[in-house]
């Protein structure tokens, strides 16, 4: 059969050949075990909230359905597709968010969800993967065209997008996104004197969350001082470690995960942990740092300066937020809730991370194709 051989030149083809199969094979392997750590967690909190015990577990597949589409559909687009989603859908989900203000449901506090048809979208996650490329794009424009002003129209859009996830609020997420931001100017090589503003800019948004939000201040004290509030969470997490030992409870055998409220989304790591213990710990982390390491290796091999900043960008955030939601449940940084990328419960955050794992597929393609086809060319003015 010539059907996606080598030999057959129709366009699935050329896109079969052209992914690192290396990297796609993680992303999968760690939705495998998403819906595998989900379905072992979710009916305990299903049980806490009267819901069907495989409510949870039925949502995540249809999520999960939705993701991977995501993922093969961005997976197939060029570069100039790329920014160009980037663009219009960020513009979008920025717009979502600004409609969270003001028609967004509250829980916990925070408004960051809308309902649309019966279903609750959280529109910053789709911001984070989006204006991120589009961040990328007006950064490796700067570099490519003279006398265009990427970083100045980059840092604007930036901060406005951070001025709205403040007014959220979602401090984690603001934090993701700035950091990300970071690195990408250092990726471009920016002179460092904007490294050192956004440095102080960091610091002076800390210090201020730290004295005027009380939970911010909350979470920082208890894990400075644990005496000085309530721990539960954190302690069942690592509770949950202690009792999965080096391998495991076996899949469905944990005890501690029944008392964990967010086992499904913000303490999935510490499910994994006990169920399948500390070497599979070590094993998803690995496969992670695999993803990322192999990333940048792909798109340092390329010439693309926006391949190179925009999927940089992308992959910093996904180490960065898996980081922080394992850096939680460990107590090796302050509690945040966070989801795991590909792994934790969530419509929003499943389907924009398969966003994210596509659009890293499609910049860093080209083995298996003539690289031409797929490379963005920041020289030619039809790109813009």
């Amino acid at each position: 059969m010539r059907f996606l051989s080598a030999e057959d030149r129709s366009f699935l083809s050329r896109w079969w050949w052209s992914l690192d199969h290396a990297l796609l094979a993680a992303m999968l392997a760690l939705a495998v075990i998403g819906i595998g750590l989900v379905m072992s967690a979710g009916p305990a909190v299903a049980s806490r909230i009267g819901a069907d015990t495989m409510h949870f577990t039925v949502r995540q597949a249809g999520y999960l359905v939705l993701a991977l589409g995501a993922m093969c559909v961005c997976s197939m687009l060029s570069s100039k597709q790329i920014w160009r989603l980037a663009t219009f859908a960020g513009m979008a989900a920025i717009l979502g968010v600004i409609l969270t203000l003001f028609v967004g449901q509250e829980i916990k506090g925070a408004t960051r969800w809308i309902t649309v048809f019966g279903l609750s979208i959280q529109p910053s996650e789709f911001v984070k993967p989006l204006v991120t490329v589009l961040l990328g794009w007006l950064l490796a424009r700067q570099k490519t065209t003279e006398g265009f002003p990427g970083f100045i129209i980059a840092m604007g859009l930036c901060l406005f997008v951070v001025s709205l996830l403040v007014m959220q609020p979602d401090y984690g997420m603001t934090f993701v996104f700035l950091s990300t931001f970071v690195a990408m100017i250092v990726l471009a090589g920016c002179p460092l004197r904007y490294i050192a503003v956004f440095g102080v800019f960091f610091a002076v948004l800390f210090t201020l969350a730290y004295f005027t939000v009380d939970h911010v201040h909350s979470r920082v004290e208890r894990f400075l001082d644990p005496s000085k509030g309530d721990t539960y969470q954190v302690d069942r997490s690592l509770e949950a470690f202690s009792s999965g030992g080096l391998f495991g409870t076996g899949p469905g055998g944990g005890q501690v995960k029944m008392q964990l409220p967010d086992a499904h989304a913000d303490f999935i790591f510490s499910v994994a942990a006990e169920e399948m213990g500390f070497v599979f710990a070590v094993i998803l982390i690995c496969i992670y740092g695999f993803i990322i390491l192999r990333g940048f290796a792909r798109l340092r091999a390329s010439n693309s300066v926006f391949a190179m900043l925009g999927g940089g960008g992308l992959l910093f955030m996904l180490g960065l937020q898996a980081l922080i939601h394992m850096g939680s449940a460990t107590q090796i940084i302050p509690a945040k809730g966070m989801t795991l990328p590909l792994i934790s419960y969530g419509g929003s955050s499943l389907i924009a991370v398969g966003m994210t794992m596509g659009i890293i597929l499609a910049l860093t393609k080209g083995q298996g194709a003539k690289r031409h086809d797929f490379r963005w060319k920041p020289a030619a003015a039809s790109e813009f």
